[in-house]
């Protein structure tokens, strides 16, 4: 299975969404992400990781906030609060969710 990141953004294109789910696999969904201006989300049931595809900006992840770029892995556990803010336009992102609701425990 492949998913290439150029190919996701055309079909999330032709979605009125910011996202769009390409792949579901026992508890693993990945999805592209690709706000406008504003990162809207709220805090996800299940834990999370982003796979930064372009762009840069910041990551406010529950009290930490930290600079993001092209590459870069960020976690968030189930339940709690996060968001990009001040990112680039070509700012997108490979969503990954996986494991039970609530979250895993460590």
């Amino acid at each position: 299975m492949k998913i290439n990141a150029q190919n996701a953004l055309k079909k999330l294109a032709t979605h009125d969404s910011p996202f769009l789910t390409l792949f579901e696999h026992g508890t693993l969904a990945v999805e592209i992400y690709k706000p406008e201006k504003v990162d809207l989300q709220q805090p996800h049931t299940r834990d999370e990781v982003y796979v930064v595809v372009s762009g840069t900006g910041e990551f406010i992840n529950g009290d930490t906030r930290t600079t993001f770029e092209p590459g870069d892995f960020l976690f968030v556990p189930a339940g709690v609060e996060h968001r990009f803010e001040n990112f680039t336009d070509d700012f997108s992102t490979w969503v990954l969710f996986y494991g039970p609701e609530g979250g895993e425990k460590e």
